[in-house]
């Protein structure tokens, strides 16, 4: 793009000119994108980035006309997200790190809940109607599906999603009277 017409097109676009975004954008889209995959290596994110220039381009159109190289202030704004990306890229590995680096806790208190938690659930079923326990525990216990349940125990299939539906049902009301002893 010779300069008279980035100079003309970024007047324009200071106005909200859309003609003149999509010359420019088809103009220097390519090349910034190329710089920013041979810095980043993921064309995904070189991509996403490149949009995103061009998003900051358009957001920010009223001050383009003071640009006096368009192509000088694009590769800037690049170069910025590449530092930015690496920059976003050491912290996110320095917290992996840190996180490889602690050790793992054992707190005493949620296996202590765990194992009252299992209690409570088997109490519950326990009180169930014989066949919806049956039906609870073949289902969460035993890992059968509807279907297999409804053949094994001679029921429709309807009947044991019932089943389990009001079983759920009611260990999330058990659950929901005593959660206020744990929160």
């Amino acid at each position: 793009m010779d300069k008279q017409l980035e100079i003309e097109c970024l007047t324009n676009l200071s106005e909200g000119d859309h003609r003149s975004y999509e010359l420019l954008f088809l103009a220097y889209h390519p090349k910034i994108y190329h710089f920013l995959c041979g810095f980043i290596k993921n064309e995904e994110e070189a991509y996403d980035m490149t949009q995103e220039i061009f998003y900051k381009v358009w957001m920010n159109r009223e001050m383009m006309r003071e640009i006096k190289s368009f192509k000088a202030y694009l590769f800037t704004m690049a170069r910025h997200m590449i530092y930015n990306h690496y920059e976003h890229n050491l912290v996110e590995e320095k917290y992996t790190l840190s996180r490889l680096d602690q050790p793992a806790t054992y707190e005493p208190e949620q296996d202590m809940f765990a194992k009252d938690l299992s209690l409570l659930i088997d109490l519950v079923i326990s009180q169930m109607p014989e066949q919806r326990q049956r039906v609870f525990k073949m289902s969460r216990k035993d890992g059968f599906s509807s279907d297999e349940i409804a053949c094994r125990l001679n029921i429709n299939k309807r009947t044991v999603e019932n089943h389990i539906s009001h079983a759920l049902s009611d260990l999330r009301k058990a659950l929901q009277r005593i959660s206020f002893l744990f929160f």
